[in-house]
C-alpha cells in the first residue's frame, strides 16, 4: 500500500480517508481529536492515530483489525508510547496514543495535573468509542496500555463502576495493561476501588525498585482479591528496575506526594533497556492472546 502524507483528520471526512477497500486510501499517521465521555467535563481530546500498512488491502474489510489505545504518564507524551507503538504496528495493530494534557492546557507536572486519574478516565472511553467506530476496526478486540499515570487509566476502565459510568454503546476494552500503576493506592484511596472488576485480563508489570510501591505491592493487591477476578490478572516484576523503566531517556529525579506508598518523597526515574525490550515483548504477547 502506498504510504501517505500526514494530514489531520480532523479536517477530513471519514468517507475521504476510508474506501470500499478499507485501508487502501487511509494515511499511515493520522492526527485525530475526539469527544470525551464525560458528560460532566465535555471536551475534545487529541490523538496520533497510527495504521499499520497492510499489503492486501483488499481484504480488509473481511478482517477487521485490532487496536491498542496508548496512554502517557504524568510527564505527557515521551518515548515510551513510541518504543511499544512500533512494535505493536509491525504486529498489525492500530494504535491511539492520547495526549490527555493539551486539551487541559496543561504540560503535565511542570504545569500541573488533575487533581485525580478519575477526571481523565473519559478520555480513554472516548478513545474507545472512537476506534469502535472506524470501520476497519474490529470492536471486540480494542486494548489499552498505559504508563503510570496511564497506568491507572488502564486499571480503573478495567473496572465496572466507571464501566458503567462512562463506557457508551456496551464498549469496553477486552485487555488491559497496566505499566507500573502506583498498585498501594487501590482500594485505599477514594475513587480507586479495584474490586468489582469486567473480567478482562489485566497484565500489571513494575520495577522492584519502583519508589512508589514496595517489591510485593502489587503482587499483594492481586493476592486480595476475590479467586475469580485473580484468574484475570498477572503480574509481573523485574529486578533492576526503577518506575518508569522503559522510559528510555536519561535518568532523572522527581519529588511527587503519591510515592513511598503515600508518604511522598523522591522518585527515581531510570531507564533499563534490558527490562524495557523483556517488557514489550510480554505486552506484544499479552495483546497477540487477548486480541487476536
Amino acid at each position: 500500500m502506498k504510504k501517505l502524507p500526514v494530514v489531520a483528520l480532523a479536517t477530513l471526512t471519514l468517507s475521504t480517508c476510508v474506501s470500499a477497500h478499507g485501508l487502501k486510501n487511509w494515511p499511515t499517521v493520522s492526527y485525530v481529536t475526539f469527544a470525551s465521555t464525560d458528560m460532566a467535563d465535555p471536551r475534545m481530546v487529541s490523538a496520533e492515530l497510527r495504521v499499520p500498512v497492510i499489503e492486501n488491502s483488499e481484504s480488509v474489510g473481511d478482517h477487521p483489525l485490532p487496536a491498542v489505545v496508548v496512554v502517557h504518564g504524568s510527564a505527557g507524551i515521551d518515548s515510551r508510547g513510541a518504543f511499544y507503538i512500533e512494535q505493536l504496528n509491525k504486529k498489525g495493530y492500530v494504535t491511539l496514543e492520547l495526549d490527555l494534557w493539551s486539551t487541559r492546557g496543561w504540560v503535565g507536572p511542570v504545569k500541573g495535573r488533575p487533581s485525580g486519574v478519575p477526571e481523565t478516565l473519559g478520555d480513554a472511553f472516548g478513545a474507545l468509542k472512537y476506534l469502535s467506530e472506524l470501520p476497519f476496526i474490529e470492536a471486540e478486540q480494542i486494548g489499552i496500555l498505559g504508563f503510570s499515570w496511564g497506568g491507572v487509566v488502564s486499571m480503573l476502565t478495567a473496572t465496572e463502576p466507571y464501566q458503567d459510568a462512562l463506557a457508551q454503546d456496551g464498549l469496553s476494552f477486552a485487555a488491559h495493561v497496566a505499566h507500573y500503576p502506583v498498585c498501594w493506592s487501590y482500594n485505599l484511596v477514594p475513587g480507586y476501588e479495584f474490586m468489582a472488576l469486567t473480567g478482562a485480563p489485566v497484565l500489571i508489570q513494575s520495577g522492584k525498585l519502583d519508589d512508589y510501591d514496595g517489591p510485593e505491592t502489587c503482587d499483594n493487591l492481586k493476592a486480595s482479591l476475590p479467586a475469580e477476578y485473580q484468574t484475570h490478572i498477572d503480574v509481573k516484576m523485574y529486578g533492576n528496575a526503577y518506575h518508569a523503566f522503559d522510559r528510555l531517556e536519561p535518568m532523572l529525579v522527581v519529588e511527587d506526594p503519591y510515592s513511598h506508598e503515600g508518604a511522598g518523597g523522591e522518585v527515581v526515574i531510570k531507564p533499563n533497556r534490558n527490562k524495557a525490550k523483556k517488557a514489550r515483548h510480554s505486552v506484544i504477547k499479552f495483546f497477540d492472546t487477548n486480541l487476536q
